[in-house]
């Protein structure tokens, strides 16, 4: 047994030193990057994105309507949180690009207008922030990723903060 644990030992020694080698031979770097990113690939929202973000969804007002305010806040650590709190509204990842249902979906956050993510949870970390006065939105959109609005008024909330 203990001989059988040494060349096993031994071979997992020799196999990752030659697969690391091998794979620096052919340019394979192993300082990975980002996934969320998809030109970074080559490709464009609207290539890996087969819906459209340009009709809203519009609902009737009421007490069962969705609205949404965000907090955000710089992390003691790194980079900043920010908080979604929407009311009449539930997450469901599990039915993105799907048929929407009633008070449902996922939320998009901006950047100075430009996307950053689409959202399915109450809390994101956000990395880096650019320098200067910066705009943070999230917008609620429904499982086929249109914005959702209360008579024609999106349901979106904005916070600026000003970064050093």
């Amino acid at each position: 047994m203990t001989r059988s644990l040494a060349l096993f030992v031994i071979g997992l020694v020799f196999g990752g030193g030659a697969g690391f080698v091998i794979a620096a031979a052919n340019g394979v770097t192993f300082d990975g990057h980002d996934h969320s990113d998809p030109s970074i690939h080559g490709a464009s929202h609207t290539e890996t994105m087969a819906h459209d973000h340009s009709t809203a969804l519009n609902l009737p007002a009421g007490t069962d309507a969705p609205t949404l305010d965000i907090a955000l806040t710089q992390d003691p650590m790194s980079g900043w949180n920010l908080h979604v709190m929407p009311k009449n509204f539930t997450f469901a990842p599990q039915n993105a690009s799907t048929a929407d249902m009633a008070g449902e979906g996922h939320a998009h956050v901006y950047i100075n207008g430009e996307k950053l993510a689409r959202l399915y949870g109450s809390w994101m970390h956000i990395d880096q922030l650019p320098k200067g006065e910066v705009e943070v939105s999230v917008s609620l959109n429904s499982n086929s990723h249109s914005p959702l609005s209360v008579d024609n008024v999106p349901v979106r909330a904005a916070v600026t903060v000003q970064v050093d």
